[in-house]
């Protein structure tokens, strides 16, 4: 990066911060409904206290769904504001923290049935003799982003353009069954179709 730009963006952030931030109200995760489309949540995660410390999410979402064949974690960490340091962590750094083993990833594009197709992270995980896949994306309105770099530059554009910077990290992640990673692939892509334009009811618009 151009010493030029550094002090751009260094202007911008120090301009944002001096300048009331509007936090936008959204509806709790909570009420998210246990069904969605064809899958039918089969249990409440449990996120523990100190999980919950370390995340320091301002809502959180984390649910077991099942459509009668297969099952689907769905995870979301919801984010009202991140001026003051709190932010959202990437799988892929929690993952392996949690024993999961990285040996693959790239970004996917998908259609979520309701506008255009978005294009979110795709990482497959081992833990011992189980692999699992996993979708995940940083949501903010109807915007999907899957580079955490390019998540922070609209966190910035969003702060001076319109004092806000909530955002939240979305996340899928569904067993591969006898390595075939592509029908794991084609079984969390219908999953996100059952719950993403629902899901956007429940996020700040």
């Amino acid at each position: 990066m151009s010493a030029t730009a550094f002090l751009v963006i260094q202007g911008a952030l120090l301009y944002s911060a001096n300048r009331p931030e509007t936090v936008p109200a959204g509806r709790p995760l909570a009420a998210v409904p246990p069904m969605l489309g064809s899958w039918q949540l089969t249990q409440e995660g449990v996120v523990d206290q100190e999980t919950r410390d370390v995340l320091q999410a301002d809502d959180l979402l984390n649910r077991y769904y099942s459509d009668g064949n297969a099952g689907a974690n769905l995870f979301v960490a919801a984010f009202r504001s991140q001026r003051t340091g709190k932010a959202p962590h990437s799988p892929k750094n929690c993952l392996p923290g949690s024993g999961w083993e990285p040996l693959n990833s790239d970004e996917y594009s998908l259609d979520p049935g309701v506008g255009a197709p978005i294009t979110v992270n795709r990482y497959v995980v081992a833990h011992g003799n189980d692999r699992s896949l996993v979708l995940y994306w940083y949501q903010s309105r109807d915007r999907v982003v899957a580079s955490e770099y390019k998540a922070k530059f609209w966190v910035l554009v969003d702060s001076m353009r319109l004092h806000r910077t909530d955002t939240a990290l979305v996340r899928v992640v569904v067993p591969i069954v006898d390595r075939d990673e592509e029908a794991a692939t084609k079984m969390a892509s219908d999953f996100v179709r059952s719950f993403y334009g629902t899901l956007r009811q429940y996020l700040p618009a």
